[in-house]
C-alpha cells in the first residue's frame, strides 16, 4: 500500500489574495480536500460514508501550518499526505504542497486527528481493521516537533534547487 499519497490541484481566483497569493486560511482546505480524495483513491476510505454508516469518523484537535513560498492563481499544486503517527484514538498526517514540478515547497501542515462517536459525542478507540491499516501505511518521520521539521524540511529544499 502507498505510504505517501498525491494528488494534483489548481489554485482558483476565488481563493486568493491581492497579491495573486493562495490565501492564508485556503491551504488548510486545499490539503483537507486533497487528503479527503486521496483517501478515497488510495484505500477505498470514504469518511463521509462511514460517518452515515458506522456513526463515526475523525475530527481536527489541532493543526500546525507552515508557509514557505506563495501559491499563485491558476498554478498546479502537487499535494502529498502521509500518516506520521497513530494511537488508538488519534492519527498526525503531514501534508505538503509543492509546484507541479515537485522542487519548490510552498507549505507543510500537520494535523492532529482525533477518532470521533457521532452517536455518543466522545472521543472514540479505532477499530482493529483500522488499526491494521494503521500499521501498514504510517511513515514515521524523525523529527519530533513542527519547528525541527520545518527547519529540515528548508534544508532539504534549499539543497534539492
Amino acid at each position: 500500500m502507498e505510504k505517501i499519497l498525491t494528488s494534483l490541484r489548481k489554485i482558483r481566483f476565488q481563493d486568493c489574495d491581492p497579491f495573486n497569493h493562495l490565501n492564508n486560511s485556503k491551504y488548510i482546505d486545499y490539503f483537507i480536500n486533497a487528503r479527503e480524495d486521496q483517501l478515497i483513491e488510495y484505500y477505498d476510505i470514504d469518511i463521509y460514508a462511514l460517518a452515515f454508516k458506522e456513526g463515526s469518523g475523525w475530527v481536527v484537535g489541532s493543526n500546525q501550518i507552515a508557509y514557505l513560498n506563495p501559491a499563485n492563481t491558476m498554478e498546479a499544486v502537487l499535494i502529498e499526505s502521509q500518516l506520521i503517527q497513530y494511537s488508538a484514538k488519534q492519527l498526525t498526517v503531514e501534508m505538503r504542497m509543492w509546484n507541479q514540478e515537485h522542487n519548490q515547497l510552498k507549505s507543510f501542515l500537520w494535523v492532529n486527528f482525533v477518532h470521533y462517536n457521532l452517536k455518543e459525542k466522545k472521543a472514540a478507540s479505532h477499530s482493529k481493521q483500522f488499526l491494521n491499516l494503521f500499521e501498514n501505511v504510517v511513515l514515521p518521520i524523525e523529527e519530533n516537533s513542527f519547528e525541527k521539521r520545518r527547519r529540515k524540511l528548508a534544508i532539504q529544499y534549499s539543497k534539492a534547487v
